[in-house]
């Protein structure tokens, strides 16, 4: 007991209502482990442990307004007002038609004011037991679990009928394509490998231990992968022990060929592609290795998996679609390697990706990118350019505000001897191209030709590649402003991770730059809506009890349009 606080106080945990001033009033209707939770402990002000429920959280604290007990009493706030407007759960990740969305994003589209508040305090007073009010009401109906995340599917074409997660999905996976077009959907999800979760435990600091065991992660991310059903997996981070006992069986059980490509060091994770034998059929497999033994440059052991796809049912007999996979360096301070890496897995799909006339077939890029957007290599991903002269390499993936790697990237980044030019294509067919191109311009104009070949040495400090790529995401909330994150943990809540495609040019979706884009193409038919930080942490970050990754899976529906 504490001579500080009154007795009824001490009580907290309980089903009490006490008064201060004669009209402060403090009510508590259910035990605080059901509503709110607080990553930490004890606060600091309180010298002893707390009595508390039985079934009270080891995760909860007090929120920050629970300071010394003069400057609590003197506050003029009501913990039942706050409960009711920051005390919900968030239901089944499952993606719902349009007409089945949160409240909130409707009355945000259509700017209504929030009346459904009251009905939820008429319904909670009601309520025998206690339990956490919902950011939609209908959630109940469904049945669905609390401490879930609900996301809602995004439509950007209203012919989009391929959708995965619905209860009346399509059996005949067949039917989502006809004689002119070809839907399917693509992944991509960082299942957070258990070695490196293991061996980077300060990030997980908020999380109960039970959450963290590979046991009770897997059957988790296996359900999420069940639920939205993707025609396309791109997961990073897969452990490789994991993958050969568990993960690679449970898959082709749910029809799925997968193709892996462990990383080249100790760390024993890797890339793994996986596909709907339904829809498609595989062309080639070509993995990627970003170690080069006589390149000091080039001492990581990240990898890269480039796979082309044929696809099924399909009026067009040589269509195919290019599928890329990567996880590039973490390190915020080595910029330069991650650019290398990067061209060096554009060089790859470039060597794939040719078709017969000598267009590129089209072309998705997934995976964790440890770059942030805006970012000068998010940047040059999108723009398809990058003039790096005088950047500094700490700022290359933008994941520090205040970069610490103050070097100057050289030029070139990378040494000739990696055999990758600045357009990032493998030199053999870059010379080719060159000598095809200076011959005919001798043959014309020779003193032209002279100067060209001074001014592309000038221009040595310009990164290059051609395809034309948007992403799916905007990473950012049109209404609010405010950010959509794809991992959050005890560090830092921001998006790393990213699908980008060649978009048609009948594409409304694609972000500006993409119109110019070869004709065919893929055009964006709906996404899986990402979330705030403050989303994840009323469900006390990732991973937690239903979301057993610290990354949230990205997902994206496509149609392929004929050229």
């Amino acid at each position: 007991r504490h001579s500080m606080l009154p007795r009824h106080v001490q009580r907290l945990g309980r089903d009490w209502i006490t008064h201060w001033n004669g009209s402060q009033i403090l009510t508590l209707n259910v035990p605080v482990s059901s509503c709110m939770r607080w990553a930490g402990h004890y606060p600091p002000w309180a010298s002893f442990p707390l009595p508390i429920s039985a079934d009270f959280s080891a995760n909860w604290r007090f929120p920050p307004f629970f300071g010394p007990w003069r400057q609590f009493q003197n506050s003029n706030w009501h913990l039942d007002n706050y409960t009711q407007s920051c005390c919900f759960h968030l239901p089944n990740p499952s993606m719902k038609s349009e007409g089945e969305e949160p409240l909130t994003k409707k009355r945000r589209l259509s700017g209504q004011d929030d009346t459904s508040t009251s009905e939820q305090e008429t319904n909670l007073s009601n309520q025998k037991e206690g339990s956490c009010l919902s950011v939609a009401q209908n959630e109940e109906k469904h049945g669905s679990k609390k401490g879930t995340i609900k996301r809602h599917w995004e439509y950007f074409c209203q012919q989009s009928k391929t959708m995965k997660i619905a209860k009346n999905k399509r059996s005949d996976q067949s039917s989502t394509g006809s004689e002119t077009t070809f839907d399917f959907t693509v992944m991509s999800y960082n299942i957070l490998s258990q070695n490196l979760l293991e061996g980077n435990s300060h990030l997980y600091k908020h999380c109960r231990q039970r959450l963290l065991f590979w046991t009770y992660r897997f059957p988790n991310i296996l359900q999420e992968i069940k639920e939205m059903d993707a025609d396309v997996l791109c997961l990073q981070e897969v452990q490789e022990d994991h993958y050969r006992t568990e993960i690679k069986s449970s898959l082709e059980s749910l029809g799925y060929h997968c193709e892996y490509k462990m990383r080249t060091g100790r760390k024993p994770d890797g890339c793994a592609i996986c596909f709907k034998t339904s829809k498609f059929s595989l062309i080639s497999s070509n993995p990627v290795e970003f170690f080069r033994r006589d390149i000091p440059l080039l001492d990581r052991d990240n990898v890269g998996l480039v796979l082309l796809l044929r696809p099924r049912f399909h009026c067009k007999a040589n269509a195919a679609i290019c599928i890329a996979n990567t996880h590039l360096l973490y390190n915020p301070r080595r910029g330069d390697i991650k650019l290398t890496q990067l061209a060096m897995l554009l060089a790859e799909i470039a060597s794939v990706a040719p078709q017969k006339d000598g267009s590129f077939c089209p072309i998705i890029i997934c995976g964790d990118f440890n770059s942030v957007p805006g970012s000068p290599l998010y940047r040059f991903i999108k723009e398809g350019k990058l003039n790096y002269e005088g950047l500094a390499i700490g700022k290359v993936s933008g994941q520090e505000q205040f970069p610490r790697g103050q070097r100057i990237l050289s030029i070139p980044i990378w040494p000739k001897n990696l055999g990758i030019s600045q357009n990032c294509v493998y030199e053999v067919k870059e010379q080719q191209k060159e000598e095809n191109a200076e011959e005919k311009l001798e043959a014309a104009e020779p003193d032209k030709a002279q100067k060209t070949v001074i001014a592309s040495e000038k221009l040595s400090s310009k990164l290059q590649h051609h395809f034309k790529l948007s992403s799916v995401y905007s990473h950012y909330f049109p209404e609010t402003g405010i950010p959509e994150v794809t991992t959050c943990h005890s560090r830092s809540a921001v998006t790393v991770d990213y699908i980008f495609y060649s978009a048609a040019n009948d594409d409304t979706a694609a972000q500006p730059g993409a119109e110019d884009s070869f004709c065919g193409g893929l055009k964006l038919l709906g996404r899986l809506a990402l979330l705030t930080e403050e989303d994840l942490w009323t469900v006390n970050g990732l991973p937690n009890e239903n979301n057993s990754s610290d990354h949230l899976p990205l997902l994206a529906e496509f149609r392929l349009i004929e050229r």
